[in-house]
């Protein structure tokens, strides 16, 4: 596949050494020499400096006939142009990077699709869902829904009083019937477990359940982790970025909210957006202003302005002060193992996020969903299974899967379901696929 992507920012840089590593024609241009500098050298990839509106950079560059077009340049109007362009000029697919989100609306898509932009992708809202789905239980690290709530993937760190530790999972003392454990990460490794593996104290445990008998299934994997359920109604933000001012507009009208802004100016504008969430002009990092503001009172803070190590730091604050709940953006790559060791609860990085959607385009398999877990360094993907697939013929045991992949549950006909050994994909389920990065090409021949 021959894919062009423009703008060598976070999202296009980090997307472009991932796609690099898997034998893929990549190129990428930016205006700006200094951000392609030894990125050609460090990684299988073409680099070009020109800019993605001129019709002669985008020739030169190889646009007609290319499998793929991402345009994921900080300015949405250059990547909407340039994805039109490309179009016009024989481009097979093309993705703009936005930030306005009524160009998601199911109309504006469709009347965007026939002017050339075929996807659109905001890393902004994708970051601000990830916060909010984080936000919905306490005790638990991460959530990711699947089908409606089908299926759902928990994020659970396990410490030396859970009653799910030192225990081999072919013991038979779990009761896999109510929910199905697809990976553990212990310090920088995750490991797909299997039948003489156990859980030790201060893993991060995934775990999946089904939508039937779900507040009893979930009761009953919090208590085998030894957590406690603390009801979030009071959440602090620090930092009026985009992301935070999405998710306050997507969280339920009974939360209430606060955000610290330290710019004045920028203080006084999200006080008029936000009717609903209380603003103040103060710096987040000051612990006299924490005070002030009831940090004590708070039962989750979210730090998401521009700068890693203030988030970081802000949010070891909030958990000195005793906040239950702390979310990080992090998006320094190298800070992320450090964060999850210094015991933050969520840690988020946007640019990883957007990654693993436009990732999927790149897939043959039919994939619904991909995405990406940052504390594990892995993918969650749904597959759908197509008649007369690999995945179809035999038994799960029987497969021969990868050792680096675990099939956690499917839906079938809406209705999610834990699978095991003996079970029989059938064509047209929907799968739910845990696996390192690297595995998710190994997948693509069990469900085409």
């Amino acid at each position: 596949m021959r894919i062009i992507i423009v703008g060598a920012g976070e999202v296009g840089t980090h997307l472009a050494k991932l796609l690099s590593r898997e034998n893929m024609d990549i190129s990428l241009m930016d205006p700006d020499q200094a951000k392609l500098k030894d990125l050609d050298v460090n990684y299988d990839l073409l680099t070009q400096v020109g800019s993605p509106t001129s019709l002669h950079d985008l020739k030169d560059i190889g646009v007609k006939g290319v499998d793929l077009f991402i345009a994921v340049t900080p300015y949405e109007s250059v990547n909407m142009t340039a994805c039109m362009l490309a179009n016009n000029l024989g481009a097979q697919r093309t993705l703009a990077r936005i930030d306005n989100e009524e160009y998601l609306q199911p109309a504006s898509k469709e009347f965007l699709k026939k002017l050339g932009v075929d996807y659109l992708i905001c890393p902004e809202v994708l970051a601000a869902k990830e916060i909010a789905e984080a936000l919905h239980t306490s005790w638990i690290r991460n959530h990711l829904s699947f089908g409606d709530g089908a299926l759902e993937l928990l994020v659970i760190k396990v410490r030396d009083n859970a009653i799910m530790i030192n225990k081999k999972f072919n013991s038979g003392e779990f009761e896999h019937g109510r929910f199905r454990v697809v990976a553990i990460k212990r310090k920088n490794k995750t490991i797909i477990p299997r039948g003489a593996d156990e859980i030790l104290a201060d893993d991060l445990v995934y775990c999946i359940v089904t939508n039937e008998n779900k507040a009893e299934n979930m009761k009953f994997v919090q208590t085998q982790a030894g957590k406690k359920d603390v009801e979030i109604r009071n959440i602090m933000f620090m930092g009026g970025s985009r992301i935070a001012q999405k998710t306050i507009q997507i969280l339920p009208d009974e939360l209430q909210t606060k955000l610290l802004e330290k710019d004045r100016e920028a203080s006084y504008a999200l006080s008029e957006k936000l009717n609903d969430t209380l603003v103040i002009n103060g710096d987040g990092r000051n612990i006299d202003v924490l005070k002030e503001e009831g940090i004590a009172d708070t039962d989750a803070f979210v730090a998401v302005t521009g700068n890693s190590e203030s988030n970081i730091l802000a949010c070891l604050a909030a958990k000195r002060f005793g906040v239950y709940k702390t979310i990080a953006e992090v998006e320094n790559i190298d800070y992320i193992p450090f964060a999850e060791g210094l015991d933050i609860g969520t840690v988020l990085n946007k640019k990883m996020i957007a990654a693993s959607y436009i990732y999927q385009l790149t897939l043959d398999a039919d994939v619904l969903n991909v995405r990406n877990l940052t504390s594990a360094d892995a993918e969650v993907v749904e597959f759908v299974a197509t008649p007369g697939a690999k995945i179809t013929r035999h038994k799960i045991k029987d497969l021969n899967l990868p050792d680096d992949v675990n099939i956690g549950g499917l839906m079938r006909d809406g209705v999610g379901m834990l699978v095991n050994g003996n079970t029989l994909i059938m064509p047209n389920d929907h799968v739910i696929v845990f696996c390192v990065a690297s595995a998710i090409r190994k997948m693509e021949k069990f469900f085409n």
